[in-house]
């Protein structure tokens, strides 16, 4: 919380952020987004003279009216609105207000969004350009790449594991993701290896399998970002096609692509719901129209 934001304006933002870090095991980029988003509504709602913890169902209409002025997309004002509700929700379970305000409003429609892939062509790319390097940082590399399509796991979660994620040459690893829970992800064998290389190659006695001199001990997600877009480049890909998520959406589509069941990517992408994993339909749409188009008598009529 910013010291100069009056008390009154900011009242129980500072009490629900800490039960978000305490009760829920949020993350503490999740809490910092929530404290952006809803200082965002302080600030819109004091020109209209009234507190978030006091707003009523117009103020928040008001609020998101605004946002939409302001050339906020769909998905930004859809979010805020949750983060709004959280609020809310928790204002009422403590006894500070009688009503839940956020109630009565519908969130914002957002279109459906197909996500970024890359081609299986690109990530072996990535992947030989990758394999190429050499001397420790080579290694490094190649292991980061290796981790992100074998597993498909969160920036977040590569960067934060914990050297004894991948001992004793172990086929999986263990996952600490999102609400502090875990999930066993499989390793198969040229991700195991990358693995193996690099922790022999590193030998740094640091507890984290991706170390570093930054402030948290690890590597940042700055860096791994850097990483791929070098790589992107070294394989003649265009950088701006190459993230963390798009090798996470990468290893998603392309399971899905050679049969694999929604239900197993949304276990392997630790998504809590599986309406989260249902945008990766479009694949099976696809492969449902091939199966038609090469098998079903008609079809080639």
């Amino acid at each position: 919380m910013t010291a100069n934001e009056p008390a009154d304006r900011t009242r129980g933002i500072e009490t629900f952020l800490e039960m978000m870090l305490a009760e829920r095991g949020a993350a503490a980029n999740t809490v910092a987004a929530y404290e952006r988003d809803l200082l965002d509504a302080v600030g819109f709602l004091a020109r209209r003279k009234v507190t978030l913890a006091d707003a009523g169902t117009e103020d928040l209409r008001a609020y998101l009216t605004a946002l939409n002025r302001r050339g906020s997309s769909a998905s930004t004002a859809a979010r805020r609105l949750s983060c709004l509700r959280q609020f809310f929700r928790f204002l009422y379970a403590e006894g500070e207000r009688t009503d839940d305000p956020s109630a009565a409003i519908e969130a914002p429609r957002r279109g459906a969004s197909i996500p970024k892939v890359l081609s299986e062509q690109d990530v072996d790319a990535l992947l030989a350009a990758a394999r190429a390097g050499e001397g420790a940082d080579g290694l490094r590399r190649q292991a980061v790449v290796e981790l992100l399509y074998a597993t498909g796991l969160r920036v977040s979660e590569l960067i934060a594991l914990p050297a004894s994620a991948a001992a004793d040459d172990r086929p999986y690893l263990v996952v600490r993701g999102k609400g502090n829970k875990e999930r066993l992800v499989p390793l198969g064998g040229p991700a195991q290896e990358a693995v193996a290389a690099w922790r022999a190659a590193c030998d740094s006695g640091s507890p984290w399998l991706f170390p570093s001199r930054a402030a948290g001990g690890h590597i940042t997600r700055q860096t791994v970002g850097n990483m791929l877009k070098d790589l992107a480049r070294e394989a003649g890909i265009d950088p701006v096609r190459v993230s963390p998520h798009v090798m996470r959406h990468a290893f998603a589509s392309h399971l899905l692509a050679h049969g694999a069941d929604l239900r197993s990517v949304q276990k392997l992408l630790g998504h809590a719901d599986i309406s989260t994993t249902q945008i990766y339909t479009h694949v099976l749409e696809e492969r449902l129209k091939q199966a038609v188009a090469e098998h079903h008598p008609l079809a080639r009529a």
